[in-house]
């Protein structure tokens, strides 16, 4: 191998294993091969090698495998520039929303961690703390936004992490600090760190979780919400009454499991939140709140204000999630003294690689469209005797939303639903049945994995991630037996009520 050659292979993915730089180049290979032999092979073959290189996000960011993947996939013909286009222009709302929500997210931080600061020391009950988050989160799923919600935990626990970590290497308060690097931390230190990790990363899952089963309640708790309820004629109340046989039972168990889970400290459950970081936690909020000042007490008082806003404009829906995510930049910013652009700009650089990678991933479901990849389960399940397409429909949603876009999933079924409806194939009655089912099994069982839900994707590629260990295999175990308990109650409740 060449000098060159040797170069532009170490610097070909960085410093990813060298069997995945390998597998990736295989990859790049074989698929315009396979595409020319049957495109529709080489597309499911696509959807598996993307869900690979999200499974290493740890190991490499999948911003650029997928990408390269993405793109290539786009010269091979397997999806049109066209499609993509289409996937990227129909969620942009969710592009809107990562890029300026989240960022206004960031400038409410010392507000935030302050309140959650206040109820982790405040609750000594790791169970009780874990059924908070969960129901928390349900909760403002159900009438903000599944991504707010968890940009909000994201925003708390990456707070949390920062304070110990800074203090555990011998720092002050004050200091600048890498938290990515464990080289200066104690070995007493380094087991209390291992078990707040454990801690933290209980609290980030059953908070994800939580945002599903408040995110299926209402008409506005997911993006695919809204198109059900447009194509079923709901409005707000209606879709709630209508979910509610599903809903409700289900978050129930929801928050039975997240008690047991706990309480048997299974799946990576139960760590207790370690004294030793309690008590640097204490000594944290005793320090700040000792060096408060009017001018920090009013850009608080500021972010309060806002916060109030936010939940209002969102839960009343006077505009679009991610212009409110850009009045909240202008207000907190304007009003706390925040006006140089280096300080503006780091609120961006959580939630714009995402973004990148959520363009990417719409390409991959382009493929899905132009290759036709899921028409065969949706023509088998249509085919079906009436009585059982709710809960063949239930199933067939939750599986291809655990691969797949939850929103895109749920747009194909309601179109093939609704031009059933059209042709009189089935009345409005069995079609507004078989949207309680699509809603449930868009939302449910897509906790299995991180491409099923939005929020889950975005907490496993968020700067925390690593930091507290949250990998792919890691979520889809701890997610299990949620997956297990939502997915048997959905279908049983759409089996007998729907």
């Amino acid at each position: 191998m060449s000098i060159y050659a040797k170069a532009l292979y170490q610097n070909f993915l960085g410093h990813s294993p060298g069997w995945y730089k390998l597998l990736i180049i295989a990859f790049l290979v074989i698929n315009p091969l396979l595409a020319q032999v049957d495109a529709y092979i080489a597309g499911w073959l696509l959807i598996g090698e993307f869900i690979l290189t999200l499974a290493m996000a740890l190991k490499c960011y999948p911003l650029q495998p997928g990408g390269l993947l993405a793109l290539e996939a786009v010269i091979i013909g397997l999806v049109s520039p066209e499609m993509v286009y289409t996937e990227v222009s129909s969620n942009l709302e969710v592009i809107l929303l990562l890029i300026f929500m989240v960022a206004g997210i960031y400038f409410m931080k010392e507000l935030l961690l302050d309140a959650f600061t206040r109820i982790l020391l405040g609750i000594r009950s790791k169970t009780l703390l874990a059924l908070f988050f969960c129901l928390t989160s349900a909760v403002l799923s159900a009438f903000l936004d599944a991504l707010t919600v968890t940009a909000v935990v994201l925003t708390v626990c990456a707070g949390f992490y920062s304070v110990y970590h800074k203090v555990a290497s011998g720092k002050e308060y004050h200091h600048e600090h890498d938290s990515d690097d464990d080289d200066q931390i104690n070995e007493l230190h380094r087991s209390h760190l291992d078990e707040f990790r454990a801690f933290l990363r209980s609290l980030l899952m059953h908070a994800a979780v939580g945002t599903a089963l408040g995110g299926v309640c209402t008409q506005v708790g997911e993006p695919q919400n809204l198109i059900i309820a447009a194509h079923a004629g709901w409005d707000f109340i209606q879709f709630f009454k209508a979910m509610a046989v599903v809903s409700m039972p289900t978050l129930a168990l929801g928050l039975i499991t997240c008690y047991v889970l706990e309480k048997a400290k299974v799946f990576g459950y139960g760590q207790p939140l370690p004294e030793t970081v309690r008590n640097i936690l204490q000594d944290y909020a005793d320090h700040e709140a000792s060096k408060m000042t009017p001018q920090r007490w009013l850009a608080i008082g500021v972010q309060a204000v806002v916060a109030v806003l936010l939940i209002v404009a969102l839960a009343m829906h006077l505009a679009q999630v991610g212009l409110i995510g850009l009045a909240v930049i202008i207000l907190t910013t304007s009003l706390t003294g925040i006006t140089e652009e280096h300080q503006i700009a780091r609120a961006f650089e959580e939630a714009l690689p995402f973004t990148a990678l959520l363009v990417v991933f719409f390409a991959v479901v382009g493929v899905i469209h132009d290759q036709h990849l899921f028409d065969g389960i949706i023509n088998a399940v249509l085919v079906l005797d009436k009585s059982m397409q709710p809960g063949m429909f239930f199933i067939a949603n939750g599986v291809l939303s655990m691969i797949s876009d939850n929103v895109f999933v749920a747009t194909v079924y309601m179109d093939q639903v609704k031009t059933a409806l059209q042709h009189g194939v089935i009345d409005r009655q069995h079609m507004q049945a078989l949207a309680i089912a699509i809603n449930a099994g868009t939302n449910l069982p897509s906790v299995a994995t991180p491409n099923g839900q939005a929020a889950f994707l975005f907490m496993l590629t968020s700067a925390l991630a690593p930091l507290v260990r949250l990998s792919y295999g890691r979520m889809v175990w701890m997610a299990l037996p949620y997956t297990f308990v939502m997915g048997i109650a959905g279908f049983v409740l759409v089996e007998l009520f729907v």
